[in-house]
Order: C-alpha cells, then sequence, then structure tokens
C-alpha cells in the first residue's frame, strides 16, 4: 500500500457512493437502501480513505452481543490487489468482535471468506425477469396492506433471521416506495412479502410464507402492484426447493448465487419459510 490510508466511518454520502459501487458491480441496490441500511448500525459502515478518497467499503452490522452481518466488502476498481481491502477487511471483523458473523459471498470472494473463517452454510440463487404467470390466491387467506412491521412480524422474522432486526423492519417497511403485504389465516399472522423498487425493477424480500400457497398468495396481490412487465428478482435459498420452484413457476431464471457463509456453526433457521432473502447486504 501506499500514501496516506486510513480507515473509518462512512459518512451518509459515502455510504451512497459505496450503494453506487455496488450498482457499478451489478448487484442492483434498491433506492432507499442507504438510507434503510446505514440506519441500523452507522458505525458499522466503514471505508478506507486513500489521501482523503474513498476507495474501500464494507457493513458489519453488529445486530446484538452475539450476531453480526458482513456486506458491502468493495474496492473501487483502480486500488484492487493492492492491500487497501484486506486492511479494510480485518478492521471490520475486529469490529465484530466475538460476535457469529453472516455473509452472502459472490462465487468470486468465497475462497477468501474461507481463508477468514467463514463456512459454507448453504446457497442463496437470485432469479429475475419479467413475470409471465401470476400464481392463484388460496381461498380464505386474508391479505393486507402494511406500512409498518409490529411485533408480529419482528416475531416472523426472529424465525428465519437470528436476530432481533425491529428497528430495521420499521424502516424496511415505511421506506419511500416499499409495497409490503401481510397475510393472515385464521387471524394468525402467515407471511409477509416487500417489494422495493430498484435501480433495475424491482425486488421482493422478505418474501416469508407458512408454506408455498402463502408465498402464491402472497404474491397474487403483490405482483399487479409492482406493474405486470416490470423487472422481478427473488433471492431464494436453495435448501428451500419451494422457493426455487416457485421462481421457476413465475417464469424467473436464475441469474447468480451467493453463499451464505458464517463464522461458527450455521444458526437454527427455519428456512423453509424463506421464499425470498431479505438483502443479500444485511442478511
Amino acid at each position: 500500500m501506499a500514501g496516506d490510508y486510513r480507515i473509518g466511518v462512512m459518512s451518509e454520502a459515502d455510504v451512497a457512493t459505496a450503494v453506487d459501487w455496488a450498482a457499478a458491480e451489478g448487484w442492483n441496490p434498491g433506492k432507499a437502501d442507504a438510507a434503510c441500511f446505514r440506519a441500523v448500525d452507522p458505525d458499522g459502515f466503514l471505508g478506507g480513505y486513500l489521501d482523503g478518497r474513498l476507495i474501500t467499503s464494507i457493513s458489519v452490522v453488529n445486530y446484538d452481543p452475539a450476531f453480526a452481518f458482513l456486506g458491502f466488502y468493495i474496492a473501487h476498481p483502480d486500488h484492487r490487489g493492492q492491500g487497501y481491502g484486506y486492511a479494510l477487511w480485518q478492521a471490520g471483523i475486529r469490529y465484530a468482535g466475538d460476535r457469529l458473523v453472516g455473509l452472502d459471498g459472490v462465487v468470486a470472494e468465497q475462497e477468501n471468506y474461507k481463508r477468514s473463517g467463514f463456512v459454507l452454510a448453504y446457497r442463496n440463487i437470485r432469479y429475475g425477469g419479467t413475470v409471465t404467470t401470476v400464481p392463484d390466491a388460496a381461498p380464505g387467506i386474508d391479505i393486507r396492506t402494511v406500512t409498518e412491521a409490529g411485533p408480529q412480524i419482528a416475531a416472523l422474522d426472529r424465525t428465519v433471521f437470528p436476530a432481533d432486526r425491529s428497528s430495521f423492519l420499521e424502516d424496511w417497511f415505511s421506506a419511500p416506495g416499499h409495497l409490503a403485504r401481510a397475510a393472515y389465516r385464521d387471524g394468525s399472522l402467515a407471511g409477509v412479502a416487500v417489494a422495493r423498487p430498484c435501480r433495475s425493477g424491482w425486488k421482493i424480500g422478505p418474501l416469508l410464507a407458512d408454506d408455498r400457497a402463502m408465498a402464491e398468495t402472497l404474491l397474487a396481490d403483490l405482483l399487479p402492484a409492482i406493474g405486470m412487465g416490470a423487472e422481478v428478482y427473488l433471492d431464494t435459498p436453495e435448501p428451500n426447493p419451494e422457493a426455487t420452484a416457485l421462481a421457476e413457476a413465475l417464469g424467473l431464471t436464475p441469474g447468480f448465487e451467493t453463499a451464505r457463509m458464517y463464522t461458527g456453526p450455521a444458526p437454527a433457521l427455519d428456512i423453509a419459510k424463506i421464499y425470498g432473502v431479505t438483502t443479500f447486504e444485511l442478511g
């Protein structure tokens, strides 16, 4: 490394720059992602500055004393392979302390993550395209438009995520442009879905449901609200074959994959309920 390289907490403007870098990498971030992500743990968004200019980024969001999630690990193309990114990586891992750390790693970096102690849990597959078939709604399901998460949705999310993230969910469900639905069966919450506008098309995540029929019923209400003909992306965990089958039934095709990895034993999650990952950046 050459020059004056320093690591520090990124400003709001710098986080927006990192989101732009993510877009350039083809990650297609949501339009409100920067604000929602940074609010979770502002001190966990670290940047590397060469002579005062941002050249690397990483986020290590500490959700609670036991769990953190790593994302936005990017070096500007002009400064790759020179040690700047790895120095920032080490700072991010130190920030997590002794927490279990999770990430969704792109294929090109998975071997590097393994060398840093991360262990593969399973693959996530991104499906995308124009929906060709809107699924049928199951009878007897009450679909409601929601603009806030609330304790019931937070409790459902806790079955599929290793930490409570109520504050993030509140921001996620109420963010500008986000469309959210909740599904109730016999008065009990049985699924939720959020669609967010992205640089290109819409991503649906989370899509959580007790079963495939519930997921399809949520989509039967949400997809027309997005608008037929729009590009749609759904990130599905491979261990839930009903999720990948649903994506294919919608007419979507696989684009790329990530590896869900952890620095220790994978937490016990109800993956069968996950039909769409909330976000690769924050889990």
